[in-house]
C-alpha cells in the first residue's frame, strides 16, 4: 500500500506594485585613497569632482597598437585624497540616516580591492569617525528628548515589532535582569571604550531638525558578518555548557573547549517578502556610546588576517543593522498609542565589504586561499545580479536574478526588489599594483550606476492632531507652576491677613475682677465682645462677598482663558496643516527636483547613446558606401574584362584559322615535293635500268627559281609554343592530324586529291623549269640541313 504523497506549501505571492512606481539610480561615489609612500608610481587622476581617469603603468603590456589607453569614469561624486570624514559623510550617510528617521530603509556599503580604505571609510578611527559613528551620533542627537522608555518596543523574532505599556515594560526590564547570566546585557554607557571615545568632537556634531515630535523612539542594532558564504552573529554570547559536549572526542575540530561553538544562522522570508537573519541578536541601545560598545564588542569578533597585501584584512563581509522603531502617542500626549498597526519600523544597513584579491599576489594558502575564493565568488555574485537587473530593467526581460547564489545578495534582496535607497561607496588604491583590479572595479561601478531601484514611499500620517507632546508639557509646566505661586501665597499672606483683623476689632477692657459687687466690669466686657462679635460678623459677610466676586471673576476668567486656548489650538492646528503643507510641498518639489536631476541624467545617457548609434550608423553608412563603389568598380572591370575576353577570343580563332590553312598549305607541298623526289627516283631508276650501264652525271643546272618558288610556298609564320597548344587543342588540329595520318599511309594518293590550283600551277611551272635528268632530293637535303 504506497502512501499519500505530501503536497507542497503554496508559495506566497509576491506583493505587485503599481507599474508606475518611480525609481532612482544606484547612487555611486568614489574616494581615493593617498599612497602609502611619496615614490610610488600614480595610476588614478582625478579630473573633476565626478571624472577619475586611469592611466596604465609603466610596466604594463601596450594594446595591439602599441599605445596604452586612457580611460575615464564617471560618478556622481569623486572624493580626492585631501577628502575629511565629514565631508565624505554629508554628502554620502547623512541623507540616509534623514530617511531613517521618516521610517525609510537604506543600505550604504564599500566596495573595493583589498587594501583600498573601505574599513577606515566604513569605521574610522580615534578623531576621525567615519561613516557608522557619525551616522549613530546624528541618530541619536536628533531623537535623544523623545525615546520611548526601555522594553517599550520588543522585537517578535520575525522582523516585527511588538509594543507594550510601561508596566509590561518594567515587568519585562525585571525579568531580564533576573535573567542575566543567560541573556547578553546591553553594556553600560558610562564605560565607553577609549578607542571610539573621541572619534567624533563636539563642533561636528550634527542632528535632522525635521523629526516628528509627536513620535516615541527606540533604537535596535544588530552586527553579523558573512564567513565563507555562512553567517555569523557577533553579538551572540554562547552559553556555557558545564558538561562536555560528547562530540569533542569524535574528531569534530573544537574552537573553545568551554564554550559551544557560534552557529551559522540561516535566512527567512517575513510576511512581507523581507529577508532577515533568524535568530540575530537585537540590542537595544538608548545613547551613542551605547552603540559604540555593541559595536566594538563584535568587531572584537570578526575575522581579520594578515596578507601580503594587507596587515588587517578583513576575511569576511560586515553587516551592521540599525532599525528604528517608532509609534504616535495617544490624544493627549502623555503615552505610546497602543496600537500595533501604528508601530513603523526602519533600517539602514552598513555594509564593509571584503576586498577582492589574487591568489598570486597575497600568496595565499590553506585556509587564507579559501576565504579568498569565497570572497571572490560572493562578489563575482553581486556583479552577476547587477548585470542581469540592469539587463532586465534596460532591455525589458523578466531574466530570474541569482540572490541566493551568495548570502549577501540574498539579504540586498529586499532593496534591489523592495524599497530604499541604495548607495555604494567605490575605494580606490591609486598604486600601480592595483591597476588591472582597479580597472574591473571601474566597470563594475559604471555598470551599478545603471541600476535603478524603487523610490521609498513616505508613510501615512497620523489622523491625530499634530503638536500633542508639545501641550502637555506646557499643560504640565503650568500645573506645576500654579500649584508653587499658591502655595507660596498661602504661606506668605496668613499672617498678614490675621494680624489686620486683629487690629480692626476693638480693644478688651481690663478684665480683672478687684470687688465682688463691682456689676460694670461684666457688662462692659460683654458690650465689647458683641461689637467684637458684629465686626467678625460683618467681616465675614464682606469676605464672603469679596469671595463670590472674585470667584465668578476667576469662572470669567477661566471661561475666557478656555475660549483663548481653544483658539490658540485651532490656530495651532491650522498653522501645523500649513506645516505640513509648506513640508509636504517641499517634499514634492525635492521630489521634483530628483525627478527632473534623474530625467536629465537619462537624458544624457539616451544622448550618449542616440550619437553613439548615429556615429555607428555614419560608420555604416560610409562603410556601405565604399562597399557599393568597390563593387561597381568590380562589375565594370568585370565587363571590361568580358569585352577582353571576347576580343582576344575572336583575335585567336582567326589566327588559329589562318595558321591552320598555312601549314595545311605547307603540308601539301611538302607532300607534292615527296611526290617529285619519288617521280625523279623512279625515273634514274628506269634509265639506269634501260642503259644498262653508268653513264655521266650532268652538270646540276642553277635552281634559284625552285627556291623562289618554295619560299613562295612556305611563305607562313613561324607559329610559337603557346599558339601550337591552342591550335592542337581545336577541331583544325583534328583535321591536320588526319592530313599526317593520310599522308603516311599513302603518300601520292590524299595529296593528289586535296592539292589546289595554286599547288598544280607550282607544280607545272617547277616541271617546265627542270632539265631532263634532274632531281629535288639534292635540294630537300639542303634545305633540311639548313
Amino acid at each position: 500500500m504506497q502512501r499519500p504523497g505530501k503536497g507542497k506549501a503554496p508559495r506566497r505571492p509576491a506583493p505587485k506594485r503599481s507599474p508606475n512606481v518611480e525609481k532612482d539610480p544606484v547612487g555611486v561615489y568614489c574616494r581615493i585613497r593617498p599612497l602609502g609612500m611619496d615614490d610610488q608610481e600614480c595610476c588614478v587622476e582625478m579630473i573633476s569632482n565626478t571624472t577619475i581617469q586611469l592611466h596604465a603603468p609603466d610596466g604594463l603590456k601596450a594594446n595591439r597598437n602599441g599605445e596604452y589607453k586612457e580611460m575615464q569614469y564617471s560618478f556622481k561624486k569623486v572624493f580626492g585624497v585631501n577628502t575629511s570624514q565629514v565631508e565624505l559623510f554629508e554628502d554620502v550617510a547623512k541623507p540616509l540616516v534623514e530617511d531613517l528617521i521618516h521610517s525609510k530603509n537604506g543600505l550604504l556599503f564599500t566596495y573595493g580591492v583589498t587594501g583600498s580604505g573601505k574599513t577606515f571609510t566604513m569605521t574610522g578611527s580615534p578623531g576621525e569617525g567615519g561613516l557608522l559613528p557619525r551616522s549613530l551620533d546624528m541618530l541619536f542627537n536628533s531623537i535623544g528628548p523623545f525615546q520611548a522608555k526601555r522594553f517599550v518596543f520588543k522585537p517578535d523574532d520575525k522582523n516585527g515589532m511588538d509594543i507594550q505599556d510601561t508596566v509590561d515594560a518594567l515587568l519585562e526590564r525585571q525579568k531580564r535582569d533576573s535573567q542575566q547570566p543567560a541573556v547578553p546585557k546591553t553594556p553600560s554607557r558610562q564605560k565607553a571604550d577609549p578607542e571610539f571615545a573621541d572619534m567624533i568632537s563636539a563642533e561636528e556634531a550634527c542632528k535632522s531638525d525635521s523629526v516628528d515630535e509627536d513620535c516615541c523612539y527606540s533604537v535596535f542594532v544588530s552586527y553579523i558578518e558573512i564567513y565563507n558564504n555562512y553567517i555569523y552573529d557577533l553579538l551572540e554570547e554562547a552559553p556555557f555548557d558545564p558538561i562536555k559536549p560528547k562530540w569533542l572526542d569524535g574528531g569534530t575540530p573544537v574552537r573553545n573547549k568551554e564554550f559551544i561553538p557560534p552557529q551559522s544562522k540561516l535566512l527567512r522570508e517575513d510576511q512581507n517578502h523581507n529577508m532577515y537573519v533568524a535568530g540575530c541578536t537585537e540590542v537595544e541601545v538608548k545613547s551613542t556610546e551605547e552603540a559604540f560598545e555593541v559595536f566594538w564588542k563584535g568587531q572584537k569578533k570578526r575575522r581579520i588576517a594578515n596578507t601580503q597585501l594587507n596587515r588587517e584584512s578583513s576575511r569576511s563581509h560586515s553587516v551592521f543593522t540599525l532599525k528604528l522603531a517608532q509609534a504616535p502617542l495617544d490624544a493627549d500626549g502623555d503615552h505610546i498609542l497602543q496600537d500595533r498597526n501604528q508601530v513603523s519600523v526602519s533600517q539602514l544597513c552598513l555594509v564593509d565589504l571584503a576586498g577582492s584579491e589574487r591568489t598570486n599576489r597575497t600568496r595565499a594558502e590553506g585556509s587564507r586561499l579559501r576565504e579568498a575564493g569565497n570572497i571572490n565568488q560572493t562578489l563575482m555574485t553581486l556583479r552577476t545580479c547587477m548585470e542581469v537587473l540592469r539587463e532586465n530593467q534596460l532591455c525589458g526581460t523578466n531574466k530570474m536574478v541569482p540572490y541566493r547564489d551568495a548570502k549577501i545578495t540574498h539579504i540586498f534582496k529586499n532593496y534591489f526588489d523592495g524599497e530604499g535607497k541604495v548607495r555604494m561607496v567605490v575605494c580606490v588604491n591609486p598604486k600601480a599594483d592595483d591597476y588591472e583590479e582597479t580597472m574591473l572595479v571601474m566597470r563594475f561601478a559604471e555598470m551599478t550606476q545603471e541600476v535603478e531601484v524603487a523610490r521609498p514611499v513616505d508613510r501615512p500620517i497620523c489622523v491625530l492632531a499634530a503638536g500633542r507632546r508639545h501641550r502637555n508639557q506646557a499643560y504640565k509646566e503650568e500645573l506645576s507652576r500654579r500649584l508653587e505661586e499658591r502655595a507660596a501665597a498661602t504661606a506668605v499672606d496668613d499672617p498678614l491677613l490675621l494680624t489686620q483683623l486683629i487690629e480692626s476689632l476693638p480693644p478688651l477692657p481690663p478684665c480683672t475682677l478687684v470687688d465682688p459687687a463691682d456689676d460694670q466690669l461684666l457688662p462692659n466686657l460683654i458690650q465689647v465682645l458683641e461689637k467684637r462679635l458684629h465686626i467678625r460678623q460683618m467681616l465675614t459677610e464682606q469676605f464672603n462677598k469679596t469671595a463670590n466676586i472674585i470667584r465668578s471673576t476667576l469662572d470669567q476668567f477661566g471661561s475666557q482663558v478656555n475660549v483663548k486656548e481653544a483658539l490658540i489650538h485651532s490656530q495651532q492646528s491650522r498653522l501645523g496643516e500649513k506645516e505640513k503643507l509648506i513640508l509636504n510641498q517641499k517634499t514634492e518639489i525635492e521630489r521634483l527636483e530628483k525627478k527632473s536631476k534623474t530625467l536629465e541624467y537619462k537624458i544624457d545617457i539616451l544622448q550618449k547613446t542616440t550619437d553613439m548609434y548615429e556615429q555607428d550608423k555614419r560608420s555604416l553608412e560610409q562603410e556601405l558606401e565604399t562597399r557599393e563603389q568597390c563593387l561597381q568598380r568590380e562589375l565594370t572591370e568585370r565587363k571590361r574584362m568580358q569585352g577582353m575576353v571576347a576580343d582576344t577570343k575572336l583575335k585567336w580563332e582567326k589566327e588559329c584559322v589562318r595558321r591552320v590553312n598555312a601549314k595545311q598549305l605547307e603540308m601539301q607541298n611538302k607532300l607534292w615535293v615527296k611526290d617529285e623526289k619519288l617521280k625523279q627516283l623512279k625515273a634514274i631508276v628506269t634509265e639506269s635500268n634501260s642503259s644498262g650501264g653508268v653513264q655521266e652525271r650532268p652538270q646540276r643546272p642553277s635552281r634559284e627559281k625552285d627556291r623562289t618558288a618554295g619560299q613562295k610556298r612556305s611563305a607562313s609564320p613561324s607559329p610559337m609554343p603557346g599558339d601550337v597548344f591552342k591550335t592542337r587543342g581545336g577541331g583544325q588540329a583534328v583535321q591536320f592530324t588526319d592530313i599526317e595520318t593520310l599522308t603516311q599511309e599513302d603518300p601520292a594518293g590524299p595529296s593528289r586529291k586535296r592539292r589546289s590550283g595554286s599547288a598544280e600551277s607550282l607544280q607545272m611551272d617547277d616541271r617546265e623549269n627542270r632539265p631532263p635528268g634532274t632531281s629535288s632530293f639534292p635540294v630537300h637535303q639542303k634545305r633540311r640541313k639548313q
